[in-house]
C-alpha cells in the first residue's frame, strides 16, 4: 500500500461523538447531596458509598467527554494544517481515568467508550496500531455484550483501518463492511458513507477498481444527502488517489 494511501486513511479515520446514555450529571449530584442529608440528618452513613458511586460516574463522563473535546482540537489543528498537530498530555489520562473509573462502577458501556478513546488516540495521534488494536478490540467485545451498536461500529472501523494498514484487505473489507452494517442499523449514514470511503481505498488495493469508484458514488449520494461535508471533501481527495 502506498504511503500516501495511508496518510489518507489516518487523516480520514475521524471517530464520530460520543452518546448520551445514562443519568445526567445534575441528577447525579442531586441524589449525592440528598444522600449526604440522609448521612447526617438521618444517621444513615451507608448511603455514603451510593453518593460516591454517583459521584464517579460524573467524573467518569466528565472524564471522556474532556477528552473527546481535546481530541477534537487536535483534529482541527490537523485539518488546518498550518503547522503540525501536537497531541495535548491531558488528553490519554483523561481517558485512562474514565476507563478506570467506569470498571470499579461495573459500567461495561462506559468502559467500552473510553476504551475505544484509548484505541483511537494511540491510532491517529501517535500512529502505533500494536497499541492501538487491543484496546479496539477488548472495546468492541464490551460494546457488543451490552448491546451498545454505536461504539461497537466505532471499533469496528478503527479496527478495519488497522488491518488495512498492516496489509490485510480482507480483513479490513469485513470490518467495514460490518460497521456500516451496525451504522445503518443505528441511522448513522454519514458515518457509512465515511466507511464506504475506507472500503473504496480497500477495493483499490485489491484491484477492484471499477467497484472502487462505484462505492465512492454511492458514498458521494449518501453524504451529500446528509450534509456530511466533511466526508464529501474526503470522497474528493479519494478520487484523486484511486
Amino acid at each position: 500500500m502506498r504511503a500516501s494511501t495511508t496518510r489518507l486513511l489516518i487523516r480520514h479515520a475521524v471517530a464520530m461523538p460520543g452518546r448520551g446514555r445514562r443519568m445526567n450529571a445534575e441528577d447525579r449530584i442531586e441524589r449525592a447531596q440528598k444522600l449526604y442529608e440522609q448521612a447526617v440528618y438521618g444517621g444513615d452513613a451507608r448511603v455514603l458509598a451510593d453518593a460516591e458511586r454517583d459521584l464517579d460516574a460524573v467524573e467518569a463522563d466528565a472524564a471522556l467527554a474532556r477528552g473527546r473535546i481535546l481530541h477534537a482540537r487536535y483534529l482541527d489543528e490537523r485539518a488546518r494544517g498550518d503547522t503540525p498537530p501536537v497531541e495535548d498530555p491531558a488528553e490519554l489520562p483523561l481517558f485512562e481515568r474514565a476507563n478506570e473509573l467506569y470498571q470499579a462502577l461495573a459500567d461495561t458501556r462506559g468502559q467500552a467508550e473510553a476504551l475505544f478513546w484509548i484505541g483511537c488516540l494511540h491510532q491517529i495521534i501517535r500512529r502505533d496500531n500494536e497499541t492501538a488494536v487491543p484496546h479496539l478490540e477488548r472495546s468492541r467485545q464490551l460494546a457488543a455484550q451490552v448491546g451498545d451498536r454505536s461504539t461497537e461500529a466505532e471499533a469496528l472501523r478503527h479496527l478495519g483501518i488497522a488491518a488495512h494498514m498492516a496489509g490485510r484487505l480482507d480483513e479490513a473489507r469485513e470490518r467495514l463492511e460490518e460497521s456500516s452494517r451496525l451504522r445503518r442499523d443505528i441511522g448513522a449514514l454519514s458515518g457509512v458513507a465515511a466507511n464506504m470511503v475506507g472500503l473504496a481505498y480497500v477495493a483499490a488495493a485489491q484491484d477492484r477498481h471499477a467497484d472502487a469508484l462505484a462505492t465512492l458514488d454511492e458514498a458521494d449520494a449518501i453524504a451529500q444527502a446528509h450534509g456530511a461535508h466533511a466526508v464529501v471533501r474526503q470522497i474528493e481527495e479519494a478520487r484523486t488517489q484511486i
